[in-house]
């Protein structure tokens, strides 16, 4: 990782990543909500295969609360929630299922500490727009995946904040908000690490807000906040809050609430070999998604 004087603009502080996920264990709930709606979306997808995981690895667990879903849908299977964050971690294994132990481990996707071959299902719910090497991520995701094992995850795609985007370039120079990368470099990703068989799909949400203070509060309970090298030293002044403020008002809809677009991104690959332990009819997969779309979220 570069210094913050040498790194790239939108390459991303990890240890200011670390800080601002440890500090927003106790507001993440609250802002939680399109983490939760997603992950209830990506768990419906699980629906469609055949896979019965005895041991799964949940990258990105957050708080726990979708992790805890994860286990009740698969109450034999052994669950390990990876996090960033030991705070995220301890809080996640203190909302496991009644007799059931969640496995924590605390570390970067991009270095799993889990043995090769040893993961029949991998989840990950919104924790890749937090790194942007996504080859070293799949290869990591490719390296722990049994042959036969599942791949199922959620992103953000650069649609994701536009208005947000739009509104604090119009402010000032600096990076405001982290970067996404677009569905079909995650797709490209997938096949460099010689996942089988991936599949890519979009789905575009949009949020409201009264305000556009009110978002960014929520940004920060997330720890989901400017991480990015290209961030502005120091504290924002009046004049550029106000500049953004203003700029974002184009953003207001007839309703009278602010507009936030987020561009959902949805990936499923299988593990590294075809191989008799693949299930069969698995092929419904591949995501019908007319029961999912039309389910948009307006509001919080």
């Amino acid at each position: 990782m570069r210094d913050d004087n040498q790194g790239l603009p939108f390459e991303l502080d990890r240890a200011r990543l670390r800080r601002a996920f440890e500090r927003a264990v106790a507001t993440y709930d609250r802002a939680a909500f399109l983490h939760r709606e997603v992950g209830q979306r990506l768990l419906e997808r699980l629906d469609l295969i055949k896979l019965q995981p005895e041991t799964i690895l949940d990258v990105g667990c957050g708080v726990g609360s979708i992790t805890a879903a994860l286990m009740k849908k698969y109450r034999g299977a052994r669950v390990i929630g990876l996090e960033r964050a030991a705070a995220m971690v301890a809080l996640a294994r203190r909302r496991a299922p009644w007799l059931r132990t969640l496995h924590g481990a605390v570390a970067e996707p991009e270095a799993l500490p889990l043995s090769a071959a040893s993961c029949d299902l991998i989840f990950s719910n919104l924790a890749l727009p937090w790194t942007l090497d996504l080859d070293r991520v799949f290869a990591e995701f490719r390296r722990v995946l049994k042959p036969g094992g599942a791949l199922f995850f959620t992103t953000l795609g650069p649609d994701t904040l536009s208005e947000l985007r739009r509104s604090w370039a119009a402010a000032d120079g600096y990076n405001h908000v982290n970067a996404f990368l677009d569905m079909h470099d995650v797709g490209d990703a997938l096949l460099r690490a010689r996942l089988a068989e991936p599949v890519m799909d979009v789905e575009r949400l949009t949020l409201a807000y009264p305000d556009v203070d009110g978002l960014i509060r929520d940004l920060r309970a997330l720890g989901a906040g400017n991480v990015t090298l290209g961030h502005p030293r120091g504290l924002t002044g009046k004049g550029r809050l106000s500049a953004m403020r203003v700029a974002y008002e184009r953003y207001r809809r007839a309703d009278g609430l602010l507009a936030v677009s987020c561009e959902v991104v949805y990936g499923h690959a299988w593990g590294p070999s075809q191989d008799l332990s693949r299930p069969r009819g698995s092929d419904a997969a591949f995501f019908p998604l007319a029961r999912l779309r039309g389910r948009n979220r307006d509001g919080h």
